[in-house]
């Protein structure tokens, strides 16, 4: 039996720029090709494009999307993806190379021969790319998520992606039946902390909403476009909630796109009832009217480094009756996270108090340390375990929990290291 390789290129003790290249003798494929968004992008480790037969992309965020465009600098290949996780792809690295001031080494063109590369793999369905077969899965992390099962040489492999196990009111959990495994490879984003339990914040929630509109207030929820979005949306319908919600920004766009794709789902119907119910902004006109309202307003940027919650928070922001949730993680130096921890936010060019009461309600679509541990558990067979895809140190404490209480080989990759399986 020949040995399977397994490359790290990106993701490894830190969150961002997923990229692994997994290879037999005679077939090499990439599981993700993201980037990293600090102040200006950074990329994976560099594969030369003649070794790669095909990129497999679990999902469409650009921490594990972002670089794909660069395979077609030069020529093509086949990208495997879902037909929903291409289109959100589409939108957020088009966005991303129109928001970009700084130098990308890809442009629409190559965004355009991408698209026109993806091979479209549904859930469940095996595809053989040489002598690899690949599957993925639901993932549970956002509409559309992937987990990626690959078989070669008589070994199985899983790339967890981002995921999460629980149901959420938009997507279903991740499953994690996959019989015997010799390796796996899973994140560790959240292996230090836990979540609140769902039922209960949404409750919080939706209490506090409701409390800030009756009493007259507006509350702005700066929120990621893709899923996070959604999932407040239908938090708010299942809840019947019955003052007016406002969508903005890419979550519209976003919201059309998984509207021809609700199979994905976990409950079409209350998503096309929330998507239905809330007011769409076309405009200025729209925005300025939603500011002055008792309303929820439901916008990108999740951290308020940009789009149109920018405008609103500088509107909200001053009055004391109205409130700004925050349901998105905060990376530590955004604005989002300077607004938590300060109570300050930048409003036309300077550093402002925000007199509206700010909260945080930690919406995940990652598994907590709880169901990371759960999910470890529920791996068959003598697997070896590559932690991946976590700050702080999270990647070596997520493996020093596997080797210590679930007995199986692990390791938190350092860039560039390569494991024979």
């Amino acid at each position: 039996m020949s040995s399977l390789e397994i490359k790290f290129l990106g993701a490894t003790r830190e969150v961002g720029r997923a990229a692994i290249a997994v290879k037999t003798e005679k077939t090499q494929v990439l599981l993700d090709y993201g980037v990293m968004l600090n102040h200006e992008p950074g990329f994976p480790m560099h594969v030369p494009p003649k070794d790669v037969d095909a990129i497999i992309l679990g999902h469409s965020h650009l921490d594990h999307s972002g670089a794909v465009p660069v395979f077609f600098i030069q020529g093509k290949k086949p990208v495997y993806a879902n037909k929903l996780t291409a289109e959100l792809s589409q939108l957020l690295i088009s966005d991303f190379i129109h928001l970009s001031s700084y130098y990308l080494p890809y442009e629409y063109l190559e965004l355009r021969a991408m698209m026109r590369s993806v091979k479209h793999v549904d859930f469940g369905v095996k595809e053989t790319i040489g002598d690899m077969t690949l599957e993925l899965h639901n993932a549970g992390h956002i509409p559309g998520s992937a987990q990626v099962l690959i078989e070669a040489d008589g070994r199985r492999i899983l790339y967890t992606g981002d995921f999460n196990i629980l149901d959420t009111r938009l997507l279903e959990g991740a499953k994690m039946d996959y019989g015997d495994l010799d390796a796996v490879i899973i994140e560790s984003t959240y292996a230090n902390e836990d979540h609140p339990e769902r039922m209960e914040l949404e409750k919080r929630f939706v209490e506090d909403v409701t409390d800030v509109v009756e009493k007259g207030g507006t509350v702005l929820v700066p929120a990621f476009s893709i899923g996070r979005s959604q999932e407040i949306i239908c938090i708010l319908a299942a809840h019947h909630f019955e003052h007016p919600v406002y969508l903005d920004g890419m979550a519209r766009e976003a919201s059309r796109v998984m509207m021809n794709y609700a199979r994905f789902l976990r409950d079409p119907k209350l998503f096309m009832d929330a998507v239905h119910s809330v007011n769409w902004v076309e405009g200025w006109r729209d925005r300025r009217k939603a500011t002055k309202m008792p309303c929820v307003i439901v916008s990108p940027a999740g951290m308020l480094k940009g789009g149109p919650a920018m405008f609103y928070i500088s509107k909200v922001g001053k009055k004391a009756n109205n409130a700004v949730f925050l349901v998105s993680y905060q990376i530590p130096g955004t604005p989002g996270r300077e607004l938590l921890e300060k109570g300050m936010c930048v409003i036309d060019g300077k550093m402002r108090k925000i007199k509206a009461n700010v909260k945080h309600f930690d919406f995940s679509s990652h598994c907590g340390a709880k169901e990371l541990k759960e999910a470890v558990r529920k791996i068959d067979g003598k697997a070896k375990v590559y932690v991946v895809h976590g700050a702080e140190g999270n990647c070596d404490l997520l493996a020093k929990w596997v080797k210590e209480e679930a007995g199986l080989e692990a390791a938190a990759p350092k860039p560039g290291d390569t494991f024979k399986v």
